[in-house]
């Protein structure tokens, strides 16, 4: 070991062995397809002489393809019965850029439809008022 590197031991969710032992600087690369989706933690912990660091990263895996539910969201009171728009999709392995929802077909929502009223009927108000014959 280097006079001023330490070493990091990482350990992912509550596993008691580490999955890497590494000196720093390093350059690590996680590969999450390893992973079930879902929420983990990835806890780091460096050692340099006698003391030791910690800290404690959480994230969110979703390496299985999207799943996108039209008709009812989270902790919603329902009855009767419901018509749902499911979709599941997977965004392949590139890493471009991709327009969320793009591959979703949804319904209009309530304001679109607003704004069209308003515009119909301001343009009716304006042809009324200005053209008469």
């Amino acid at each position: 070991m280097s006079k001023y590197n330490a070493i990091v031991f990482l350990f992912m969710d509550e596993e008691a062995n580490p999955i890497a032992e590494l000196q720093t600087p390093v350059v690590f690369n996680l590969d999450t397809t390893k992973l079930t989706d879902g929420e983990h933690t990835l806890k780091i912990v460096s050692k340099f002489d006698q003391k030791e660091g910690l800290k404690i990263i959480r994230f969110t895996v979703r390496n299985g393809p999207i799943i996108h539910i039209e008709g009812l969201s989270d902790n919603e009171t329902v009855n009767g019965t419901l018509p749902l728009m499911l979709n599941a999709y997977d965004t392949g392995r590139n890493q471009s850029f991709i327009i969320k929802g793009s591959e979703n077909p949804r319904t209009i929502p309530i304001w679109v439809w607003v704004i069209a009223l308003v515009f119909v009927a301001w343009a009716a108000f304006y042809i009324v008022t200005n053209f008469r014959l």
